[in-house]
């Protein structure tokens, strides 16, 4: 409700500067252009993951997972990190913090664990490894666009040294904070029951080709709405009454589309100049390291997405662009605001009544920001610069 009531606002005043005339309508309508697909892919993928979740998906991973932890306490964690990261590289990391937290939390708890490693491996790793794909971030598909459509496959290629920090860290961070409760072992829970094995089997089925089709260098939204169809058309026959509006992300495109209007007019108010003299220009490590601290500390004291949008303009060339992606996507784990998968997952922690102080997640997260970028970045241009 929070996000919605924000959301409507920021569009408001969004909707004041076009009428006003200080957003013109040419470069509204252009903003458009640019952002519908990408609006598009957002309400196709959440349909597909609120679906899937709701045929058991997640729930029979996560059990295969306790499974496969041999009642131990960090291989289970091990697994779920790993879960953790392939659901933000192909489903985005808003996907991981909304609906894989909870299955995460309740599975800790069911068997015998402290959940707060758990859920904290989740949000952290939503935010840093949102770096490899266009899909795992919102800001990964504006990138893209800028640094002139470079698909998939060379998007990954550019950024997976960056990647492997912003995985390696966060885990390095848990593993010495949580040691003691990582080190405990756990009794099996036995197998998930599942209240229909056709829906699981063909969420899980999509779920494949899907990624097949976002990696494939087509347009997301296509692949997205092709999943999202096929899953709506299964719930349609087998199980009509999980079918609602709620599927839609309303709270989350409202914000998305408030922030999209908002920072182009203050963009249109002409603070780029100021912009352009802030952020380092060159490709050498210092500049680069530049350029990641201004968007991390953008992204922390506004939010990451007006972040990027502001500092895109002012970013020319590949390893510039990547930076500013690092310090926006593994930059904003200190404050609350500064993505959105951090409050949603912050109110799933909250209903599930996981304690932890948002004076502790910002301390955390003062140990977490920096060492990840700086090592994001490094890893980034050493492997370019070899």
């Amino acid at each position: 409700m929070r996000t919605a009531l924000f959301g409507a606002v920021l569009l408001a005043l969004g909707g004041l500067a076009l009428v006003t005339g200080v957003l013109p309508a040419k470069d509204a309508a252009t903003l458009g252009a640019r952002v519908w697909p990408i609006l598009l892919f957002v309400i196709a993928i959440t349909v597909v993951a609120e679906l899937a979740t709701a045929a058991g998906l997640f729930d029979w991973i996560a059990g295969l997972a306790a499974r496969w932890g041999r009642r131990r306490g960090w291989l289970l964690w091990l697994l779920i990190a790993l879960i953790a990261v392939v659901s933000t590289v192909f489903l985005s990391l808003d996907t991981t913090a909304v609906l894989l937290t909870p299955i995460v939390i309740v599975l800790a708890r069911r068997v015998g664990l402290n959940p707060l490693p758990f859920a904290l491996t989740t949000v952290w790793l939503a935010n840093t490894a949102s770096l490899l794909l266009p899909v795992s971030n919102l800001t990964n598909l504006l990138a893209e666009q800028h640094l002139g459509g470079i698909g998939p496959a060379a998007f990954a290629a550019a950024v997976w040294p960056a990647q492997l920090a912003g995985v390696v860290v966060p885990l390095a961070l848990v593993a010495v904070l949580f040691r003691r409760d990582l080190a405990m072992s756990y009794d099996d829970p036995g197998p998930v029951r599942l209240a229909d094995r056709r829906l699981t089997s063909a969420a899980g089925v999509v779920l494949v080709l899907l990624v097949v089709g976002l990696v494939s260098g087509v347009a997301v939204w296509i692949p997205g709405c092709a999943a999202a169809v096929v899953l709506v058309i299964a719930f349609a026959l087998l199980r009509p009454r999980e079918l609602s509006v709620r599927l839609l992300p309303w709270p989350t495109l409202l914000l998305v589309c408030g922030l999209f209007l908002l920072v182009a007019a203050l963009g249109a108010a002409g603070p780029g100049a100021l912009l352009e003299r802030l952020v380092p220009s060159g490709d050498g490590l210092p500049a680069l390291l530049g350029v990641a601290a201004i968007g991390a500390t953008a992204a922390n004291v506004t939010n990451n997405l007006p972040a990027y949008l502001a500092l895109e303009p002012t970013v020319h060339g590949l390893l510039p662009g990547l930076a500013l992606l690092i310090g926006v996507n593994a930059g904003p784990l200190i404050t609350p605001w500064a993505s959105l998968a951090t409050l949603l997952w912050h109110e799933r922690v909250r209903r599930l009544g996981v304690g932890i102080r948002w004076s502790r997640y910002v301390l955390y997260g003062c140990l977490l920001a920096p060492v990840t970028v700086v090592l994001a970045v490094a890893a980034l241009w050493v492997v370019k610069a070899s």
